[in-house]
């Protein structure tokens, strides 16, 4: 059985609409219209972890849930590395709306998980 050489992913998220959505703990903020780029990783089940924030059938876990779950959101697309989570984001232009978001155990200065880009 090979290994999945893959640790880190990253989600296009189509936002069709402005919106204001309650993200878990974080609280409630301002979406506008346009495309963003998520980043996460998986150590484990790699595979699983994208197609559970593919669906829309799931239990609002963490902060990627909230966004998911407005019916204005949709994946447009997933791109997988093999580069730690923190090195791909911070590699990754867009501008920062949400502190922490995605992010509230990185110790890399990220600063968030979830970058708007237009």
């Amino acid at each position: 059985m090979r290994m999945n050489p893959y640790i880190t992913y990253q989600l296009f998220i189509e936002l069709k609409n402005e919106t204001t959505l309650s993200i878990g703990k974080l609280g409630e903020f301002y979406f506008p219209a346009g495309l963003y780029i998520y980043t996460g990783s998986a150590k484990q089940n790699f595979e699983a972890r994208i197609q559970r924030h593919l669906s829309k059938d799931k239990k609002l876990r963490w902060h990627i849930d909230y966004l998911l779950d407005s019916p204005q959101a949709f994946v447009r697309s997933v791109e997988r590395f093999v580069e730690s989570e923190c090195k791909i984001n911070q590699l990754t232009d867009g501008q920062i709306l949400i502190e922490k978001f995605g992010a509230t155990d990185c110790h890399a200065g990220c600063g968030s998980h979830l970058k708007y880009i237009s």
